[in-house]
């Protein structure tokens, strides 16, 4: 491929990036991070000092030109620059998912074969040394916060200070290496390593170039006019491409400032502190908001509710026609405008929304009714479709062409095309290198042109051009009576319900579909303290006699709604159980983006699955669970089954199908 003007302007690596930040915008904020309740802030002057420190202690420390750095710990600047330090050094810098239980790193650390290990904190520490053993290439490890780690033996475990401070003193004797390893870095120069998550398999080691990440932030940036002036909050997985590209790719190409939460349980707080201009959530997190803005509303006056209810349905008629800049009669737009000053506003100012200009969501489908009621309050929240394999952009949606039905256009400079089985091909500047040590799996998904198979399947739209998902291409099946099976989309349905956090749909190949549902905890136990009605635990609450009344009464909602499309109407769900236990990572049920491993759980629960189609009103059965310490233990539990009432298809339906 051709050098860019990006790349032939000099700006082929983020160490480049750097050096450009700090020479052009250096007094400008670079880095925030709230500790002890305080906002710490660093400039991209600052940014560079202290990045160039770590790089010096690293080689100090012995870090060589191609070593593995793995990066493991939640979302500090400290970790950010520890990414940049490694490229500046000519190392690979591997972020793991902070969440990751022991085996999970073992695996991710000896497939690459990482030298080195800076950690966040003692848990991770604790992690790692647990299985050192397994690790022959591991020699040295590198702490953030000291706490809980005072007697441990420090010949092989050091300080991030200390590490700064050592390459602050050597200064003089390591600057000409570190120039001169930053000046081989070029746009073929791998920039990062991210694992995939692994829902099929163990996870693959997906190799990025600089050329990759740098013209896929640029030209996202471009599209969606970013500048120095943004904001954001990075809180997601730093293993994750998503959080990469936004908080590092992105920020890096335009200089924006990375603000950092205190901690998890911090987090909404400091997103309301900080009001970011631009916003990146899984549907996850924005199905959350939701629930905990409904659980309050059930807690107000009657006449707060009433008001809520009134203007929210006016928004939902008018918000997004007006936020698209369509045509809305003035007497609606009046009536928009108080809602907004009574409601919407408010509530976007609780929920940290208040300033966005471009919000994204992605990584899963989001329910159409949830991505609306965000529109409806004026947030202009926009869909992306991608994967770690393309760094993240192969579609996004245009301002003004924002649809919850469609994942956009082709993102800038990506080719698209359809296979004859429906199932989508790309090809980008961002399209992956290879698949670190594992030359069968990148030559089957990547082929000699470089188009790269995505395992979704989609199609087209006629005469607007927006690219629709279906569904993974591997999930998509038939019913035994030839009709469209595909679960996501009965799913998400069901998941705009706050009582309910996460759905399995079965069918394929079946004569109809049933349904795994977890409740969300957090939403019906509010119910049940609103009701007085008391429980021991998760198990005991989900097999209410009132809480399934009311999940069937979502189900029979949604086969209504189902039943209305042509293609998808034999998705009906007639028979549920609410299960006794979340879906865990932790369990192998999902991964740590929290996608359902299908197979895992068709395999796990196959008793369960049995029982709801051979007609049975209960099951009993005993799962396997594993605990925060990492110990294993068994619950049992007998389910009770759950008809639920379908609407017969139509035969317009029947003579599509």
């Amino acid at each position: 491929m051709a050098q860019t003007q990006s790349g032939a302007a000099g700006m082929m690596s983020l160490p480049a990036l750097l050096e450009r930040n700090a020479a052009q915008i250096g007094d400008r904020q670079a880095y925030r991070e709230k500790e002890f309740g305080i906002w710490q802030c660093w400039t991209w002057s600052e940014t560079q000092k202290e990045i160039e420190a770590l790089a010096l202690g690293l080689i100090n420390l012995g870090v060589n030109e191609g070593d593995f750095i793995a990066i493991i710990g939640r979302n500090r600047p400290y970790l950010y620059w520890a990414i940049v330090a490694a490229q500046s050094v000519g190392a690979v810098p591997v972020p793991l998912y902070q969440d990751a239980v022991a085996e999970e790193m073992a695996y991710v650390l000896g497939h690459c074969g990482a030298r080195f290990v800076i950690a966040g904190d003692q848990e991770q520490v604790d992690k790692v040394i647990e299985i050192q053993d397994e690790l022959t290439n591991l020699e040295q490890i590198i702490y953030l916060d000291p706490r809980g780690l005072r007697k441990y033996d420090h010949h092989a475990l050091h300080d991030y200070a200390h590490v700064q401070d050592q390459g602050r003193a050597a200064r003089d004797e390591w600057t000409p290496d570190l120039e001169a390893r930053k000046a081989k870095l070029t746009y073929d120069s791998t920039c990062v390593m991210l694992y995939t998550s692994g829902t099929t398999g163990k996870p693959k080691g997906v190799v990025l170039s600089n050329r990759n990440v740098i013209e896929s932030a640029k030209n996202s940036a471009d599209f969606d006019k970013l500048t120095a002036g943004e904001n954001i909050l990075s809180y997601l997985p730093m293993a994750w491409v998503g959080d990469f590209i936004f908080s590092v790719g992105q920020a890096y190409w335009c200089g924006f400032c990375v603000n950092c939460p205190e901690s998890a349980d911090t987090m909404m707080t400091d997103l309301r502190e900080i009001g970011p201009t631009y916003f990146f959530a899984p549907p996850r997190v924005f199905e959350g908001q939701l629930t905990s803005v409904m659980i309050r509303m059930e807690d107000a006056s009657t006449l707060k509710r009433k008001m809520f209810h009134h203007f929210l349905a006016h928004a939902k008629k008018v918000g997004g026609d007006i936020l698209d800049g369509r045509p809305v009669g003035l007497i609606d737009r009046l009536k928009y405008k108080l809602g907004d000053l009574l409601v919407y506003g408010p509530l976007k100012d609780t929920l940290g929304y208040g300033r966005i200009r471009v919000g994204y969501t992605a990584g899963e489908a989001i329910g159409p009714e949830i991505f609306d009621f965000y529109r409806s309050l004026g947030i202009n929240l926009k869909q992306l479709y991608g994967q770690t394999e393309a760094t993240v952009f192969i579609t996004v949606q245009p301002d003004g062409e924002v649809r919850a039905d469609t994942v956009g256009v082709p993102a800038p400079d990506v080719e698209i095309k359809i296979a004859d089985n429906g199932e989508i091909f790309y090809r980008s500047p961002g399209t992956f290198v290879e698949y670190y040590k594992n030359p069968e799996s990148t030559a089957s998904t990547k082929d000699a042109e470089g188009w790269v198979a995505t395992g979704d399947a989609g199609f087209f739209e006629e005469g607007s051009g927006h690219l629709r998902i279906i569904d993974r291409a591997k999930d998509v099946g038939k019913m035994a009576d030839g009709a469209m099976f595909a679960p996501k989309y009965v799913e998400n349905k069901l998941k705009f319900y706050p009582d309910i956090l996460e759905v399995v749909l079965f069918g394929n190949g079946r004569d109809r579909c049933v349904a795994f549902i977890n409740i969300d905890l957090t939403a019906v136990g509010n119910w049940a303290e609103r009701n007085n009605i008391a429980y021991a635990s998760y198990q005991e609450l989900a097999g209410h006699p009132k809480v399934l009344q009311s999940i069937r009464e979502h189900v029979e909602t949604v086969n209504e709604s189902v039943a209305q499309d042509v293609m998808l109407s034999g998705c009906q769900v007639h028979r549920f159980v609410v299960l006794h236990k979340e879906l865990d990572a932790d369990d192998g049920e999902m991964t740590r983006t929290r996608k359902v491993r299908r197979v895992v759980v068709e395999d796990k629960y196959s008793d369960i699955i049995a029982a709801l189609y051979d007609g049975s009103s209960q099951i009993s059965t005993q799962t396997e669970v594993t605990y925060e310490d990492g110990r294993k233990g068994a619950i049992s539990a007998t389910l009770d089954i759950i008809d639920a009432k379908v609407v017969p298809v139509t035969p317009q339906a029947v003579a599509a199908e």
